[in-house]
């Protein structure tokens, strides 16, 4: 976060060359925000902020939080999600206290994501997008920021683990169906084979997060 205060300036000659201090961040105003999609999440406990001569406020405050988000797992394992992470502040109207703007492009802070982020997880970040407008409420415009992150899930566990075991039971049912075996041992074959399905089926529903309107084609079939 960085904001100017033209009440909190100084000339460095007058004192030492000092350009700039670190204060707590109760010394001065600080802007009031907080994420629209939390659920949960850790406080930073670095509660500081650099103030340069100039009156230019700085505050960089790293958190770690949980965020709700809705999925489509229709496609699943080779789905695609959009997730928003939306920063607001619903204590000074947009128009006349408070607004927010983002300081970087798109494609920096997707450069600076891919740099910091894990690569070999189960989720690959393909595009970030950045929404500014105002929130309407109570008759008042807020100003809200909203990221737009899109991800696409990495099938390839899922592939091994899922797919090819269910292609494979459906196979060898389709042979013991039309085989020349006795009837039997074709009931015997179908049993273990619902067995199997049954088992993947769990394994599916173990995965998969309960909250989608429509569940994955491989769950229908």
């Amino acid at each position: 976060q960085e904001w100017q205060n033209p009440f909190a300036t100084w000339d460095p000659q007058d004192f030492c060359n000092i350009s700039e201090i670190v204060l707590p961040m109760d010394t001065y105003w600080s802007p009031p925000i907080f994420i629209l999609e939390r659920v949960n999440g850790q406080n930073p406990e670095l509660n500081y902020m650099v103030l340069m001569h100039n009156g230019s406020f700085n505050s960089t405050r790293p958190f770690q939080v949980t965020l709700t988000c809705s999925l489509i797992i229709l496609k699943f394992p080779f789905d695609t999600q959009m997730c928003n992470l939306s920063v607001a502040s619903f204590l000074y109207p947009a128009v006349t206290d408070f607004v927010m703007k983002t300081r970087r492009t798109p494609a920096e802070i997707m450069k600076d994501s891919q740099s910091f982020l894990l690569t070999d997880g189960e989720w690959k970040f393909t595009n970030l997008s950045i929404i500014e407008y105002t929130e309407i409420l109570d008759d008042k415009g807020y100003s809200v920021v909203t990221y737009v992150i899109s991800m696409e899930r990495r099938p390839t566990l899922y592939i091994l683990n899922l797919i090819l075991p269910t292609c494979a039971l459906y196979l060898l049912d389709m042979a013991v169906l039309f085989g020349p075996s006795s009837l039997e041992e074709k009931i015997n074959f179908q049993i273990a084979i619902i067995l199997g399905s049954s088992m993947l089926a769990v394994i599916l529903n173990n995965s998969l997060p309960t909250s989608s309107n429509k569940p994955p084609i491989i769950g229908i079939h």
